[in-house]
């Protein structure tokens, strides 16, 4: 991975986080949008915070900012809650978000994508709306009674709040299940 600098960045910043973990450093991960880096030092006081991608280049809050203004396309300034450490939780669910990304843009891979989500659902406090993705897979991938049981499931959970929205996922769900005959 690292020779044929193929894979996913925020891998490699996973990589310098327990390497710098076990020799005893204070570090954590900083996951800005578009972008995942590595801070040292007390994320509420002195820190700094290095780039493993670009070669482990330092940032200061100008660097950040442009990476922020690349990844959204809006200059937002730097401010200690872009800056918070992110949990093991949010590090997890950032790669296989990326995984699902990754696979999303090859209909080939599928299979890798319907994995992702799987596992993406098994963490605690999950979006709602991955269950309508992994719905929508599994109807693209020809697995119509499967995909409309979780569309169904969705509808459930978003009807009290959304009555519409259930109903409109119930047709895809009947839909689904016509695509049987």
């Amino acid at each position: 991975m690292l020779r044929r600098r193929q894979g996913l960045p925020i891998l490699l910043s996973v990589v310098w986080i327990e390497v710098a973990r076990r020799a005893g450093a204070p570090v954590y991960g900083v996951g800005l949008p578009g972008h995942f880096v590595v801070g040292f030092g007390d994320p509420l006081g002195e820190h700094v915070l290095a780039d493993p991608y670009a070669g482990g280049a330092l940032l200061g809050d100008e660097d950040v900012a442009q990476l922020v203004s690349r990844a959204t396309g809006a200059t937002t300034p730097v401010s200690p809650g872009l800056l918070r450490p992110a949990s093991p939780l949010d590090i997890v669910l950032r790669v296989l978000n990326n995984i699902r990304a990754w696979a999303a843009a090859r209909p080939e891979q599928s299979g890798v994508q319907l994995w992702a989500l799987d596992l993406s659902l098994l963490l605690p406090h999950h979006p709602a709306r991955l269950r309508m993705e992994r719905a929508k897979l599994l109807v693209e991938r020809g697995e119509f009674c499967a995909g409309a049981q979780e569309l169904e499931a969705y509808a459930e959970v978003v009807g009290a709040v959304e009555p519409q929205t259930a109903e409109a996922v119930r047709r895809e769900a009947r839909a689904a299940r016509a695509r049987l005959n």
